[in-house]
């Protein structure tokens, strides 16, 4: 189905201020975390769930949702979404006790899969084939716009007013991406309205997904390890069912596909590798480094606002290459090098350092992210846009569950009961950040590789 120029316009904007909102409120908590542990006298471990809940609780709708979006339709999906994410930032606003601002999050993180499955859909499903990787480079850019604000925002903002109001703050921007889709998009997009939801496949989905990355956040306890062998083997249950099954939550053949599955693994090593890079920068800017949460937070402005300016560029030249590959491969190699410096940080580790490692991180992570997601994009037939688009979304936040899980094993063996951040815990914080850095170091370089032979995507 071919839409107007007006409609396609409708649906980039919505698509790219929904996805400024979940970064832009992911970055402005990180900034905050120092404060909510005084307010709750919370330690760095039990922080940590703040962004852990969001990231649970959008892989486990993300799938789901990917199905879901062609049975009721897109757009209608897409403002439920927003929708979600409003309760979601009223109740963290109101949270009477630190468990509050955790449910606050997951709440926000069902929200934002609805957004995270359908955007990239609509995408693609509206923009010609020539002029995807540029349009997409911009969606991409808008996520990056949110990481850059969120930094300088929450941490002005966290000093100035407190961290509850800095919930509040990006529902103007649901409500116009909601004015924006509604009142420009009059069509709706079902591939497969009237189809049937697999609710056996979905439940047993939610459950291994619960169970794993519930024990992924809680290693090494006992029960956290018995609780992810449970849920991974409940996954492989869940992708036997979905072989064959006519109802299918996730096509699984779409993994046949070399440039497919070979991005989409090279996404989760990628996000799994570098997504505990902020949590880590902001405490230690905040705690060894002394600086203020403003102070942090134009710091740590540095590589998303690389990211912002330079992903267009790349996505842009996406559509001009043959070998796709190229660029995404490079821009792991980048990540790994950035990985690299964190694992050398000290005590006495000068900011300029700290400036240099963001900046190699942001081109990096320019240079894969768009080229990345158009090579899975464009690998997949038009009706199968919600089942890539989930699945690219499932992968990334996966990877950064996964990211957040060895970032808090570690603190856990590393720092144990003592993980209030003080003087006399700071070298241990230190051991446990080198620690994870070199772990995502090592998974950073197995995507670099994984994408390289990915097989050659041409240019179509």
């Amino acid at each position: 189905m071919e839409y107007s120029e007006k409609e396609a316009r409708a649906v980039v904007l919505a698509c790219c201020l929904s996805g400024f909102i979940p970064p832009l409120l992911s970055t402005m908590m990180n900034l905050s975390l120092v404060n909510i542990g005084e307010d709750f006298d919370i330690g760095s471990h039990d922080l940590a769930y703040v962004n852990s809940a969001f990231l649970l609780t959008s892989v486990l709708f993300m799938v789901p949702f990917a199905k879901l979006a062609d049975i009721v339709g897109k757009k209608r999906l897409f403002v439920i979404g927003l929708m979600i994410t409003v309760i979601g930032c009223f109740v963290g606003c109101l949270a009477p006790d630190f468990w509050f601002v955790v449910v606050a999050r997951g709440i926000i993180g069902i929200g934002s899969a609805a957004l995270a499955t359908v955007s990239i859909s609509m995408i693609t499903d509206v923009t010609p084939v020539g002029k995807r990787g540029t349009i997409l480079g911009y969606n991409t850019m808008c996520v990056y716009m949110g990481l850059s604000l969120g930094p300088v925002i929450g941490g002005a903002l966290n000093d100035l007013i407190g961290w509850r109001l800095l919930f509040l703050l990006t529902v103007p921007l649901a409500i116009a991406a909601t004015t924006i889709i509604t009142r420009g998009f009059k069509g709706e997009i079902r591939p497969d309205a009237g189809g049937m939801f697999d609710t056996r496949g979905s439940m047993i989905y939610g459950v291994a997904i619960l169970l794993s990355m519930a024990g992924v956040m809680n290693m090494p306890a006992t029960w956290a390890i018995v609780s992810t062998v449970i849920g991974l083997i409940l996954f492989v249950v869940f992708i036997k069912n979905q072989i064959g099954n006519e109802h299918c939550l996730l096509k699984m053949s779409l993994f046949k596909n070399m440039a497919f599955s070979g991005s989409c693994i090279a996404a989760f090593m990628s996000y799994a590798a570098s997504y505990s890079i902020s949590f880590f920068l902001a405490l230690y800017l905040q705690s060894i480094g002394s600086l203020t949460a403003t102070e942090a937070g134009l710091v740590m402005v540095t590589q998303p606002l690389v990211q912002c300016l330079l992903t267009p560029v790349f996505g842009r030249l996406t559509d001009r290459i043959d070998n796709k590959a190229i660029l995404p491969t490079i821009g792991m190699v980048l990540t790994a090098v950035s990985l690299y410096t964190y694992t050398t940080y000290d005590l006495e580790t000068p900011i300029q350092i700290v400036l240099l490692s963001m900046f190699i991180g942001g081109l990096g992570f320019a240079m894969f992210s768009a080229p990345n997601t158009t090579i899975i994009m464009s690998s997949v037939p038009r009706e199968h846009t919600s089942e890539a688009s989930g699945t690219v979304a499932f992968m990334r936040q996966v990877g950064m569950m996964v990211s957040m899980g060895i970032a808090m094993m570690v603190i856990t063996l590393i720092m144990g009961s003592a993980d209030n951040l003080k003087p006399e815990t700071y070298g241990l914080f230190l051991d446990a950040m080198t620690i994870s850095m070199t772990i995502s170091l090592v998974m950073c370089i197995v995507g670099a590789i994984t994408s390289a032979f990915r097989g050659i995507t041409k240019k179509s």
